[in-house]
């Protein structure tokens, strides 16, 4: 069930508020990227030879993090995943369309053999510490997962 959010702005600012938003650097992925670093993760950052760009490459760990915004990406009974009341046809599309990409992408990511991590932005503000934590596990164990597959 997709829940309605009503839009308490004008059309412009609306507007102008969207055209602030960007793909790349945002606040979140900063704030992951500076956590990883922190830990002793070294990285590059929005790698366009990979399906779907991915905000973090740890080749190392042949691991790909994506750290996605609830509302863009749908995070699936997330609150902050909402469609706005105006233009409801044009933004279901649109977040559909864009939950498919990310579907196809992460398909084509698992199929070159990499580790895929999403991190939702609700899981970065409600519970940053925990979710870091959880993450590095994340990357170690696939680790551990692959060097076993390698030995057989």
């Amino acid at each position: 069930m997709v829940k309605e959010m009503t839009d308490k702005l004008t059309k412009q600012k609306r507007s102008e508020n969207m055209s602030k938003i960007h793909g790349k650097d945002t606040s979140l992925e900063i704030k992951v990227r500076k956590y990883l670093y922190h830990h002793g993760f070294r990285y590059r950052k929005n790698v366009s030879d990979l399906p779907g760009r991915p905000d973090i490459l740890i080749s190392k760990y042949r691991t790909v993090i994506f750290v996605n915004g609830c509302f863009w990406h749908h995070h699936h009974g997330c609150k902050l995943a909402t469609i706005p009341k105006s233009n409801t046809k044009y933004w279901k599309d649109k977040i559909d369309k864009n939950a498919k990409r990310d579907i196809r992408n992460i398909q084509l990511l698992e199929q070159m053999e990499y580790h895929v991590i999403i991190v939702w932005e609700c899981e970065i503000k409600e519970c940053f510490d925990l979710r870091m934590e959880n993450l590095i596990n994340e990357i170690k164990e696939y680790e551990l997962f692959s060097e076993q597959d390698i030995s057989g």
